[in-house]
């Protein structure tokens, strides 16, 4: 994965002092790049029975977009709260100071859909956790999250696990 890995740019101090952005707009913008990460995060699931892939806002849009096109299956937005403009189940979840929400239509999973989620990044879990509660509540079935990078220093991927999702990243780095 070192050929992802290099591909990704850290930024220090953004959004605020002390955080190691990991933006993988570099690793978008890169042809190869691009599609050596949509490749094996379709991989693992190759073959499986799948009805949809959820994409979180933002980054996982692109990359929950790209594996539901490889797969063949249906493509659900994870939005914050607010931002699509039908009928919507919602899930909260804990930041460091208050909460906020994320959101999926009310019809985007059908009871027995079998649900892949999809993002950038696994950092202490909580969007990730939150939607694996709005497939759980809509009758989904979650078959695992995926992530291109992992901040294991955050705990998110030992939550999920915790909460019976199997959880796999392409990549980590150590911090924040």
């Amino acid at each position: 994965m070192d050929e992802i890995k290099r591909r990704i740019r850290t930024i220090a101090n953004f959004p605020k002092p002390g955080i190691m952005f990991r933006d993988i707009t570099t690793l978008l913008g890169d042809p190869f790049g691009f599609r050596k990460v949509v490749d094996e995060l379709v991989q693992p699931y190759a073959g499986q029975p799948i009805s949809k892939v959820a994409g979180i806002e933002a980054r996982g849009f692109i990359l929950g977009g790209a594996v539901a096109h490889q797969l063949s299956v249906g493509f659900v937005p994870v939005r914050k709260k607010g931002k699509l403009p039908w009928e919507t189940i919602s899930a909260k979840y804990e930041l460091e100071y208050g909460f906020d929400q994320v959101e999926i239509h009310a019809d985007a999973v059908q009871k027995g859909d079998r649900v892949l989620i999809v993002d950038d990044l696994i950092a202490t879990g909580g969007t990730a956790d939150a939607t694996v509660r709005l497939v759980r509540l809509a009758g989904g079935e979650v078959i695992g999250c995926i992530f291109v990078i992992d901040l294991p220093d955050l705990g998110g991927r030992k939550k999920l696990e915790a909460a019976g999702v199997p959880t796999k990243a392409l990549c980590s780095f150590e911090g924040h």
